[in-house]
């Protein structure tokens, strides 16, 4: 069973449950699904299995797979669902249209700070770039990132104008699939305000963090200032 099937089997049930396909909240039993998508059960055992650890299904002992009525009640913003952690993937918005606004880039310097994240060395220069993201004409993000130089060296304002993270998936064949992120809430500032449409009383969601390609390397350490509307995340705890 490779990783690619039970994956993509799992993304066409969730798709299937956020299009209400499947009828009284049920899904079918295992051995069903298996058949439908020509699988071996212990693939599809294993998409269900993923499903129930994202808390978009639970099992019922002796009932079967039944969908969880409050992941469809507070779906959030930020799925993931793709093959890296991007947010051309993740941020599901279905019926608008994603673009992206260049603000800022240019080569600086790396802090103290942002050398200790990257383990970069003192000397070492990053891209620092901000982009502006919005769906159809509504502006939802301020990205401020930096990116070692040694490890894009030819990141360009063109690349940033779309995904960074599918190019180096496409271009390079790295691929971002961990993260570490904090997630807390912020006063707006000027630039918020005028960026995102916001007035002086209202706050953003600030989202700071790291991103890990899959051998562990830091790629990127970025902020990212959400408008309020836009901020709901879900999480599913289960202590089994």
């Amino acid at each position: 069973m490779t990783d690619y099937v039970y994956r993509t089997v799992m993304h066409d049930i969730k798709h299937k449950i956020l299009h209400g396909e499947y009828q009284g909240m049920r899904l079918p039993d295992e051995r069903s699904l298996a058949e439908e998508y020509q699988v071996s059960r212990s693939s599809m055992k294993r998409a269900l299995e993923l499903l129930a650890q994202q808390g978009i299904v639970f099992k019922k002992r002796g009932s079967g797979t039944f969908i969880n009525p409050l992941y469809l009640k507070n779906q959030s913003m930020f799925r993931y669902e793709g093959s890296n952690l991007g947010l051309t993937d993740s941020f599901l918005a279905p019926g608008k249209k994603q673009s992206i606004k260049l603000l800022d880039f240019k080569v600086v310097p790396v802090s103290p700070e942002t050398a200790q994240d990257l383990f970069l060395s003192q000397g070492d220069f990053v891209y620092q770039f901000k982009r502006l993201r919005l769906l159809d004409d509504q502006p939802f993000l301020i990205e401020e990132g930096f990116v070692p130089i040694k490890l894009v060296p030819e990141l360009s304002a063109d690349i940033l104008k779309g995904s960074l993270f599918n190019y180096l998936e496409d271009a390079q064949g790295k691929t971002v699939t961990r993260s570490y992120l904090t997630i807390t809430v912020s006063p707006s500032t000027d630039e918020d305000q005028a960026e995102l449409r916001l007035s002086a009383t209202e706050p953003v969601g600030v989202m700071s963090g790291i991103f890990f390609l899959d051998d562990g390397t830091p790629v990127e350490v970025s902020t990212m200032r959400v408008h309020y509307r836009y901020m709901r995340f879900n999480s599913f705890v289960n202590l089994n």
